[in-house]
């Protein structure tokens, strides 16, 4: 979805809401922990999750679509503390600066995301595996669900389940966007111009999570798993 150059107005304007709204204190993963082994061998398959994301109760206004001009298809769904949608996979490049993603590797490269790192700076896309959520707008608003910059997503393609974060906004009526690191974790083509996929993808935001620090691959794992567990257990 080369759509990027529109989206670092949404970018600012997305971030401030998403700092405006206080819902209430949510799951969250730090570092201080290893995630156990017996964690990860009875970690959720994908056929669990697809299973759970069957059917859709839709809570957007409207659909959005995977790529610009593209037909409106893709609802927002919600189940058992979690809210999900099924889409394509666009690479996102957008944040710090790196032989992965700069702007000859990516000619809409933006250096910088909605959501920073603890030490303040942009997001790592070659490293770290985020989610592109769309901004705000008479469709859905994502802050409305209890989903934030940091909070845990599971994605889904194919046999594998990977973990990764909240980590930017994209275009208002556009989704199906994740980064380099999540796209290369999936088995995906990770090139910001030729890679990625057309469909096939889940994605599914547990609400009032958030690991941290954002930056922690293993930080969203080890919460993103436990969540999963109770997503798919839930009746």
């Amino acid at each position: 979805m080369h759509v990027r150059t529109i989206a670092l107005a949404t970018t600012c304007g997305a971030a401030l809401l998403a700092a405006a709204a206080a819902p209430a204190p949510p799951a969250t993963a730090t570092t201080a922990q290893t995630p156990p082994r017996s964690a990860r061998a009875n970690a959720v398959g994908a056929a669990e999750l697809l299973a759970k994301t069957r059917g859709c109760d839709r809570i957007s206004r409207g659909k959005y679509r995977k790529d610009a001009g593209a037909k409106a298809t893709v609802p927002v769904c919600a189940a058992d503390g979690a809210v999900y949608w099924k889409a394509d996979l666009d690479i996102a490049c957008d944040g710090r600066k790196t032989t992965r993603c700069n702007r000859k590797t990516d000619p809409w490269f933006l250096p910088d995301t909605a959501f920073h790192q603890s030490d303040g700076k942009a997001l790592d896309a070659g490293r770290l595996p985020y989610v592109v959520v769309p901004a705000p707008s008479k469709i859905w608003r994502y802050p409305d669900s209890d989903i934030r910059g940091g909070g845990v997503v599971a994605v889904v393609h194919g046999n594998r389940v990977r973990y990764g974060v909240v980590g930017d906004t994209g275009p208002a009526k556009i989704v199906g966007e994740a980064s380099y690191a999540m796209a290369e974790s999936l088995g995906i083509d990770p090139d910001p111009v030729s890679g990625g996929v057309s469909g096939g993808v889940t994605y599914i935001f547990f609400r009032g999570s958030r690991a941290t620090p954002i930056e922690s691959r293993a930080a969203a794992t080890r919460l993103g798993e436990r969540l999963a567990r109770a997503f798919v257990a839930a009746e």
